[in-house]
């Protein structure tokens, strides 16, 4: 029997004969450098259904890997005709086992995109190769495109066609149908006078099909429809101050007037609406009672007696708040969280105010959160954000910045923004555009609803119908342009309906080229960057940024450490989100970072996106006055306020084995949030 005390003290003299170093033997294994880079490992992506091997080679699997799991690379071998990798979750030598190198994906960076809506600009072409993308974009032959496109939307492109694919027909929501598009190349090119990007990508559905077809790209992936109806769920926000109750009487009244027309329509259970109140925070004046308030929820608002009894209990406020504006920001949150409790094909929250919102930077605001911050979470739930802004005469002075604030909360991708100014807060005024919008919505869902009743069962896929006419606008010429962005959403949110109760999905699993703008109008982006983060990856986001924050205002940081902090956790996010509670030491005292270690220009040359802070120089800096530096550290202090907001919704994220949440749960985190 082996005397393990006499091999360690052997290993042990064997170090101090070389001088302290341990022989290479007994050295820690370390993954594969990516090639060219002294610092940065070798990663890959499990696909959907990787299977995990004891050796390379072994007929006998471990277990199924969880899809999507990131590896680092070990080593690699080639057994017969297949290729074989030597995997592990970590760079600390922390092995699995081996996986069939077809079972996995090369991903070096943790970028991924996800197609945007269909319905607001052109699908999205995917190239086999790439020069036959970049010829098409120097040409600028909109002709040449054009005929591809057609042939990809009819499914006639020819096999020595160079388009292989098209983006699906139908809006793929990242949170029902999780996939993920990994970035393996890219190449800046000018598409017209727009920078643009050329993408080589991989598409990876989480429910892959694997069958004999699936060794050929295919345009898409026949998927069972979801039984599921068009509901429409709208939760009414309003300030409960003591200057709004003639706006409080008249929104009951519309709503009235919209419960007759359910009844009469049979939409009984079809459109639901809720009301929310929100106040000012207590601390300031406790008198006002309550901050945000539920007073009807979706679930009682289906019917309409529940609803006005609960509408009838929200009262104005007795006492005034601290100053003019209120935390209006409360109540679209608590909405937000409303609306998560239904299975609503079209969310709206509509805010009824006659005063400007407490923002992040605000010492009263009890959420944290920007303009920026809280449309993000609303469009991550798919909620869209109406503001019905009461422009009254003893509020003028607040006009111009509430309006600046609503627009932008406002805004919808491809849309624009969904803010109304009430001139001088006339209450006639506000009813006919509350009375016209509440029409619209039911409009909307009855005329889904008759369609379905109408379409008879096809073995095939029907086109997409037209768009369906809303009624006439108003001769009011703000009030008609307001109502087409409504129809504009309404008819988006109908299509991707209609089409996700056809099936469809994203492309089996193939390489292929793309441009990240739309070939037609450059202006528009087609995708959204996006980096795939865990649960607990973004928790250590939010503590490591906090403690750069903190270390910074203590005084502990020059700006110069403070810009490289920063840097080398964008860096660390974009490359390998598993170190990032290594990647930074906000101690002010000998702390090291990326830039420190030398590794700051591996880390980010050759990434095809990068945030904020990383085109940030100390001379930028520098030259930038005190109200502007403070300016940008709030605004990482809103982000850490949005990480907390979303690390909160579990709802958003997604468990890749089907599981429950955990913190190895997942989230597409768009890159603008990120540092």
């Amino acid at each position: 029997m082996i005397n393990k005390r006499v091999v360690f003290t052997a290993v042990l003299m064997l170090a101090l004969l070389f001088g302290g170093a341990m022989p290479v033997w007994a050295e820690r294994q370390k993954p594969l450098l990516m090639p060219g880079k002294s610092a940065l490992y070798q990663r890959v992506l499990a696909r959907p259904g990787a299977m995990l091997h004891i050796s390379a080679g072994s007929a006998h699997a471990l277990r199924e890997v969880k899809p999507f799991t990131v590896f680092y690379i070990y080593g690699e071998r080639q057994i017969g005709k297949e290729k074989w990798t030597k995997v592990g979750t970590d760079s600390h030598g922390n092995t699995q086992g081996w996986v069939q190198k077809k079972q996995l994906i090369p991903w070096n960076q943790v970028l991924t995109v996800a197609f945007r809506n269909p319905a607001m600009q052109n699908r999205v072409l995917l190239f086999k190769e790439r020069d036959a993308l970049k010829k098409l974009i120097q040409s600028n032959d909109l002709s040449a495109y054009q005929q591809l496109y057609q042939r990809a939307v009819a499914g006639t492109l020819e096999s020595d066609s160079p388009v292989i694919a098209i983006q699906p027909e139908r809006h793929v929501d990242i949170q029902e149908d999780f996939y993920l598009v990994p970035i393996q190349q890219h190449e800046d090119i000018y598409l017209g006078n727009e920078q643009a990007m050329m993408l080589q990508v991989t598409t990876v559905p989480l429910k892959e099909t694997l069958s004999p077809a699936a060794q050929k790209p295919a345009q898409k992936v026949a998927a069972k429809p979801k039984a599921r109806r068009f509901r429409s769920g709208l939760v009414f926000v309003t300030d409960a101050t003591n200057s709004m109750g003639p706006y409080i009487d008249r929104t009951r009244e519309a709503v009235r007037k919209v419960y007759r027309s359910i009844d009469r329509a049979g939409l009984k259970d079809e459109v639901s609406f809720g009301l929310v109140a929100y106040r000012d925070n207590l601390a300031a004046s406790p008198d006002l009672e309550y901050l945000s308030r539920t007073f009807v929820s979706l679930k009682e608002g289906t019917d309409a007696t529940t609803f006005f009894r609960g509408a009838a209990s929200l009262t104005p406020a007795k006492v005034s708040s601290q100053d003019f504006i209120e935390d209006a920001y409360a109540g679209i949150k608590r909405a937000i969280k409303e609306l998560d409790r239904g299975d609503y094909a079209a969310r709206y929250v509509v805010l009824i105010t006659d005063a400007g919102a407490r923002s992040a930077d605000d010492p009263l605001s009890s959420t944290g959160l920007s303009e920026d911050e809280l449309r993000q979470l609303a469009l991550e739930k798919g909620v869209s954000i109406w503001v019905l802004h009461l422009r009254t005469p003893i509020g003028q002075p607040n006009h111009a910045a509430a309006a600046r604030q609503y627009r932008e909360i406002s805004q919808y991708p491809g849309i624009g923004d969904f803010y109304y100014g009430v001139k001088m807060g006339k209450v006639s005024e506000f009813g006919r555009v509350l009375d016209a919008l509440a029409s619209q919505i039911t409009e909307q869902v009855r005329s889904v609803v008759e369609l379905e009743k109408a379409r008879a069962p096809r073995s095939e896929p029907e086109l997409a119908p037209e768009p369906i006419l809303e009624e006439r606008p108003a001769p009011d010429n703000k009030l008609a342009k307001f109502q087409e962005k409504v129809a504009k959403l309404g008819y988006a949110l109908r299509m991707r309906y209609l089409q996700s109760s056809q099936g469809g999905a994203v492309p089996e699993v193939f390489n292929a080229w793309l441009v990240d703008r739309d070939f037609q109008n450059p202006a528009l982006s087609t995708l959204d960057v996006r980096v795939l983060l865990t649960r607990d990856q973004l928790s250590d986001l939010q503590y490591v940024l906090k403690q750069v924050l903190i270390a910074a205002e203590d005084g502990l940081l020059s700006p110069r450490n403070f810009l490289n902090y920063l840097k080398s956790l964008s860096a660390t996010l974009s490359r390998d989100p598993g170190e990032i509670q290594g990647s930074t030491r906000a101690t002010g005292s000998g702390g090291s970072n990326l830039a420190d270690l030398g590794y700051m220009r591996e880390y980010i040359e050759d990434l095809p996106y990068t945030g904020e802070v990383m085109n940030l120089s100390l001379d930028n800096w520098a030259d930038w006055p005190a109200k502007r530096q403070l300016k940008f550290t709030h605004r990482l202090e809103r982000k850490i306020s949005y990480y907390q907001a979303l690390h909160d919704h579990t709802d958003l994220w997604i468990s890749l084995d089907g599981g429950p949440i955990t913190g190895d749960s997942v989230f597409p985190v768009a890159l603008d949030m990120l540092p």
